[in-house]
């Protein structure tokens, strides 16, 4: 399974989240999902709603470009992307 996969508008990208870190930010990869440090913690949807901020802030996308499709209550989320070309992702370590 890729972390990255093409959609015909953007993509769909698997995220392996930790909350409660000292910045948001990228965090490394594996083949199977992008790791993200949020500095929100896992309570409330609060974790999902900095993820998405995030994101779209990072890609520079409205927020609402920017879908949880799943993991709600995961570590392991899968965020909807439109907009955003999968090739996007390569630059990030």
């Amino acid at each position: 399974m890729n972390a990255v996969t093409v959609q015909a508008d953007g993509c769909t990208v698997t995220f392996k989240v930790v909350p409660r870190a000292s910045k948001s930010e990228f965090a490394g990869r594996e083949e199977a999902w992008i790791k993200v440090r949020l500095q929100a913690p896992p309570v409330d949807g609060k974790a999902n709603d900095a993820l998405i901020a995030f994101l779209a802030d990072y890609f520079k996308v409205p927020r609402r470009d920017v879908v949880l499709v799943a993991g709600q209550t995961s570590r392991l989320k899968i965020v909807r992307l439109a907009g955003v070309p999968a090739e996007r992702f390569n630059a990030i370590p």
